[in-house]
């Protein structure tokens, strides 16, 4: 009996650690920073002015307080599990409805045992998703935010997310520029959306070019769901791309290596695309002002987000609903992430 409680422990210790399996960082002494589209993160009261009806409890998907409670825990799981060995320094999200879900979030789940705060501005979308930032106090400090309103001069009906911006220190002392992006989706056909989604990444550049004059060094941190791939126009051309050879104020996107490997963030059909991006200024890739990316972009592809595709074989992701089937799983995307190490000015 004894052997086999044992025995039994062992089998248990094992579980537990796979569990509780994290990404190494690449480098010493990091701070690891993720972004994640958490996949309609709705409370279940109706906010005023928002189309957010089917996630009420008497809505078609019946979205009831059990079933919010239940994701603000599969979502901790998730950044646990992308911690180095704690959660990350900061997580940027999308598809979060107000300031009282991520309150919900920092307050009810183990990441209250962490520090964390929020920097979060309500947008004109229609849904009501907006994007926001979890920081680790102790590791980031805030002081400056604002959201960037984007209109469309050529559909000024349209509401979409702002571009969230973040100022802050890392290492509590180097400066660092943080974006957080959820462009235009291609709802209505990607040919028809094209436009949008141009016209944002060249808002963003526009202003990533403001710093950059003014800073050359500047360290700039842009992360989001850019519904686009990395070799899609409005990224490479209008947000990354060189405007002469000439040019050193340029973006490198640190996404476009994993897409050349044929890795994905999001599955349409048999169809992996890499919407969810990580992309940096010159400084953060060369370290000359503070700060240095260790290496690539990765994706979180933790065996649990998953779940086997029946129809178009292969997996697909676990998502909270299959359709308007309730399965209680994490989201339609995976998150992805950057480890930034600090450096030794010159």
């Amino acid at each position: 009996m004894v052997r086999f409680v044992a025995f039994l422990l062992i089998c248990l210790g094992c579980v537990f650690t796979t569990a509780a399996q994290t990404f190494p960082s690449q480098c010493e002494d990091t701070r690891r920073i993720i972004f994640y589209n958490v996949e309609n993160l709705y409370d279940t009261k109706h906010d005023e002015g928002k189309n957010d009806y089917e996630f009420l409890p008497d809505g078609i998907r019946r979205w009831t307080d059990s079933r919010f409670y239940s994701k603000l825990k599969r979502l901790y799981k998730v950044f646990a599990a992308c911690g180095t060995p704690e959660p990350p320094a900061i997580i940027t999200l999308c598809e979060v409805e107000n300031a009282f879900v991520l309150q919900k979030l920092i307050d009810t789940t183990p990441l209250k045992n962490f520090g964390y705060d929020f920097v979060h501005y309500e947008s004109p979308d229609a849904r009501g998703m907006d994007c926001a930032l979890l920081y680790r106090k102790q590791h980031f400090e805030v002081f400056d935010s604002q959201p960037f309103r984007i209109t469309f001069p050529f559909d000024t009906a349209s509401k979409t997310r702002d571009i969230l911006y973040v100022k802050g220190l890392l290492f509590e002392e180097q400066v660092i520029h943080i974006f957080v992006n959820h462009w235009t989706s291609r709802f209505g056909g990607s040919a028809a959306t094209i436009p949008k989604r141009n016209f944002i990444a060249q808002r963003l550049r526009a202003v990533c070019d403001s710093i950059l004059q003014d800073n050359p060094n500047a360290n700039i941190l842009i992360l989001g769901d850019l519904n686009d791939d990395p070799t899609d126009e409005s990224v490479e051309r209008f947000l990354c791309g060189q405007k002469s050879p000439a040019d050193t104020l340029f973006l490198t996107n640190l996404s476009l290596p994993l897409l050349h490997k044929g890795q994905g963030t999001l599955k349409h059909g048999t169809q992996w695309n890499l919407f969810d991006q990580v992309i940096v200024s010159p400084a953060m890739m060369n370290g000359r002002n503070g700060l240095q990316v260790c290496k690539d972009a990765f994706i979180f592809d933790h065996d649990f987000l998953f779940v086997e595709d029946e129809t178009n074989m292969g997996k697909k992701l676990f998502r909270t609903y299959n359709g308007m089937t309730y399965v209680g799983g994490y989201a339609d995307h995976l998150p992805v992430g950057v480890d930034v190490k600090k450096t030794v000015r010159p």
